[in-house]
């Protein structure tokens, strides 16, 4: 039940915030509030700075629609029929919005939500996202928007880096200044994402600038990771280059928005895996003034509380949808082993862990661990002394969302599955346990269509309503219900079947990267 706050105009809830007051809406019984500016909009002379506050408003300011996106692309296809990723216009993307089950109540614990897309795709009003179950059980839900592409994560001689990352910052000290009008404490945050928004939290548990704005952080596969200017920068000029025009930031605001979008999806389309440019945090000295990875195993946010994982086959979603899992033969994998240094002893542990399995399937287990599982175990391991407790989860329900159309093997010998493989899945061509396949369970959002791209219509809601009663649990206590992280290596493994905490699992494999 919703105490009214006051003032109430036309029975909608009211909250006056820093910058002025916002009308929001009661929907399922819990109030929400959309597009609230949390810094000004980054164009004119704050396009490519960093975000400065949002002008102040009179009056009431309607609060019932997403706000602007960020300035990006759909997905390209197949990818755009699995992860959706709607557009609103308008040029103040820096918003966020709120779920509050009271916004006259206090002391309720908030979870800040940042979403991913390889830092230059995604928003807040993917539907998957909607916060309605959190604010349902006593969580006030924030999820917010940042500059993405080359416009938040470039890197110029003319501007400062980091430019998404410092939205990010700007919207998590907005929720410490303004949350406790909607409810929330804000000695209570727990912030979380996936993917890049999970890079994004790695970056911010790194940054100096963070004190005091979070007190635990779930990451959902994404590692601590940054790069230096230099190599960040090649993705910039390579956008430059298609443009015809310098790589500065000044130059880059002179061409039209469009043509800079579709310069920048040329330079970033191939595969990060293969030598594919990408956009990524960078140590720049200020907002991080070291790699993220070396910060966190060194002891920088020891003192906060930590929640991550991992699906079980993240590489499906990489691999499947565009048939490049069945592309991937002897060769390309041998190639990709000596990129990536993996070697081969590593690999045979791999193989021997999966008879049958084609080269494909043996690259993306390989990739999956060294990419993600890895580098979080690692993590893990190092903040076994640190004050705050980090858990472990691994998701391995499998979708069984196939992948649409023909596909050619092209790879020699017969197509067998390997022997643990889920029976419902046709010639290994659904999704299984993808990337990013978690996020409806743990927002308790499966009958969403944007989820059921991913998902299909049978998931298993007692899975959701599992994770989801985890994730509120580790915001209002810090526990989400398993051991914590010590050297027996506890993970809270969500399906295939009923949800259990299984010890060191793939040890041997883990061991083989060591």
């Amino acid at each position: 039940m919703i105490s009214e706050p006051d003032p109430v105009v036309g029975g909608e809830p009211v909250v006056r915030t820093e910058y002025g007051r916002v009308r929001g809406r009661i929907e399922r019984g819990v109030a929400v509030f959309r597009g609230i500016p949390y810094a000004a909009a980054p164009v004119g002379p704050y396009r490519f700075r960093p975000p400065a506050p949002p002008a102040p408003w009179d009056g009431v300011r309607d609060a019932s629609a997403f706000g602007p996106t960020a300035p990006k692309l759909p997905y390209a296809p197949p990818l755009d029929r699995l992860l959706p990723d709607p557009s609103v216009p308008g040029d103040d993307c820096l918003n966020l919005n709120v779920w509050t089950p009271d916004p006259g109540g206090a002391g309720l614990p908030v979870m800040v939500w940042i979403h991913g897309g390889s830092l230059r795709h995604g928003s807040s009003a993917v539907p998957t996202y909607d916060g309605a179950a959190f604010a349902r059980d006593g969580v006030v839900l924030v999820s917010l928007n940042y500059r993405l592409g080359v416009e938040g994560f470039g890197v110029f001689p003319d501007a400062p880096a980091n430019l998404g990352l410092r939205d990010q910052l700007a919207a998590l000290a907005w929720v410490r200044r303004n949350v406790a009008a909607f409810g929330g404490d804000p000695g209570l945050v727990t912030v979380f994402g996936e993917s890049a928004g999970a890079f994004s939290i790695a970056g911010i548990l790194a940054s100096p600038l963070s004190a005091g704005l979070l007190r635990r952080a779930v990451l959902q596969s994404g590692v601590p990771s940054a790069v230096t200017p230099a190599r960040a920068r090649r993705t910039t000029r390579r956008i430059a280059r298609r443009l015809g025009v310098p790589a500065t930031a000044a130059a880059l605001a002179g061409v039209d928005r469009d043509r800079l979008l579709r310069a920048q999806r040329e330079a970033t389309a191939g595969s990060p895996l293969v030598g594919g440019a990408s956009f990524d945090l960078v140590v720049d000295g200020e907002v991080l003034p070291r790699d993220p990875a070396a910060a966190l195993a060194a002891g920088q946010g020891a003192e906060i509380g930590l929640l991550m994982g991992t699906t079980s086959e993240e590489y499906r979603l990489w691999f499947i949808p565009g048939g490049a899992l069945d592309r991937i033969g002897p060769v390309a994998l041998r190639l990709a082993m000596a990129r990536f240094r993996v070697r081969g002893r590593t690999a045979a542990v791999y193989r021997a862990n999966r008879p049958g399995a084609s080269p494909g399937e043996l690259l993306g287990a390989l990739a999956t661990d060294r990419l993600l599982r890895i580098p979080l175990t690692r993590l893990a391991d190092a903040r076994r002394k640190a004050p705050a407790a980090t858990y472990f989860y691994e998701f391995a329900w499998p979708s069984p969302v196939q992948r649409p159309g023909p596909v050619r093997p092209i790879f020699a010998g017969p197509r067998r599955l390997a022997p643990q493989a889920d029976p419902r899945r046709s010639a290994g061509q659904d999704l299984g346990a993808c990337h990013a396949l978690e996020i409806g369970f743990v927002f308790d959002t499966l009958r969403e269509p944007a989820t059921v791209s991913l998902t299909g219509t049978e998931a298993p809601q007692s899975l959701a309503d599992t994770m989801h009663a985890d994730w509120v649990r580790f915001a209002a206590t810090g526990d989400p219900g398993w051991p914590a992280w010590d050297a027996s290596r506890p993970v809270m493994t969500y399906g295939p079947g009923a949800p259990e905490v299984v010890h060191a699992p793939r040890d041997d494999e883990r061991r083989a990267w060591d």
